[in-house]
């Protein structure tokens, strides 16, 4: 990314390593592997060299598909400047209008873990997740882990009632989406991509050039719907460390994809509205 000098090794890197090979989450008839980097602190500008590179941040893992002749999981990021809400989106945010958002630094409370608790049994309930029940020091383990000055909170609330956590990576020149959860009774109205629409606003006021959104894959649903937020670019290849990344608008440019396997996070939101990574 240009303005950034990209030396990942000036910090400690604690491990590297890359999966077996196994049935693809997103796409059942495909195989999938993800490489990881495990770091116990980025700063934000090595943080934001690694997402301009295809890279994802979960914890203290940064990962990408590695996967063998597939490339259907395309990076994904947002032209903040020029994106415009489309009539469904506009419509999103109207029904979503007394919906308050704040920003804080990320953190857990009983709170929290009630709302993600909920959510996580009607992902179960739905769509047939495995049973959990995190306690706030899970909560923290699993979100929270890691020396990770970039890490915020978007705070959704009805009145005082929290209904929904969207965890993002405030960076020098972007916001990354990194988990999102919310109320089930919330989901009729589409609280994913309210969602994404709050964090580009967040980002248009910090004055910042892009949302990362993690990985568009069109052929699977509750992936594909990142492509309607436009105009966006797509980052073209795996870059090594020391490549410069080519990132293209796909509407005003010719491009063929290649096809990239693969999951938005080990531990991805499953909303079929809104993000995985909210990616």
């Amino acid at each position: 990314m240009a303005g950034h000098s990209f030396s990942p090794q000036s910090s400690a890197e604690l491990y590297r390593l890359c999966e077996i090979p196994r049935r693809c989450s997103y796409l059942p008839d495909q195989t999938a592997a993800l490489e990881y980097r495990g770091y116990g602190r980025l700063t934000p500008g090595q943080l934001e060299s690694f997402l301009a590179r295809g890279w994802r941040r979960f914890g203290m893992d940064i990962f990408r598909p590695a996967c063998s002749g597939c490339f259907q999981c395309i990076p994904l990021r947002i032209d903040v400047a020029e994106f415009h809400p489309d009539k469904s989106q506009r419509r999103t945010l109207r029904k979503n209008a007394h919906v308050s958002m704040t920003l804080h630094p990320a953190t857990v409370s009983r709170e929290h873990v009630t709302l993600y608790n909920d959510w996580h049994r009607d992902m179960t309930s739905r769509k047939g997740w495995p049973p959990q029940q995190l306690t706030p020091e899970e909560y923290a383990r699993s979100f929270l882990i890691g020396d990770y000055p970039s890490l915020h909170e978007m705070r959704y609330r009805v009145d005082t009632q929290l209904v929904g956590i969207g965890l993002v990576d405030c960076l020098p020149r972007s916001i990354s989406s990194v988990y999102f959860y919310h109320a089930p009774d919330w989901r009729s109205l589409s609280p994913g991509t309210f969602s994404v629409l709050c964090e580009i606003e967040l980002a248009r006021q910090m004055k910042l050039d892009y949302v990362y959104m993690g990985y568009l894959i069109r052929n699977c649903p509750s992936m594909a719907y990142k492509g309607s937020f436009r105009p966006h670019e797509i980052l073209l290849s795996r870059p090594a460390d020391e490549e410069q990344p080519a990132w293209l608008k796909p509407e005003t440019e010719s491009y063929n994809v290649p096809t990239l396997d693969g999951a938005d996070s080990p531990n991805s939101s499953g909303d079929d509205d809104g993000p995985a990574d909210n990616d």
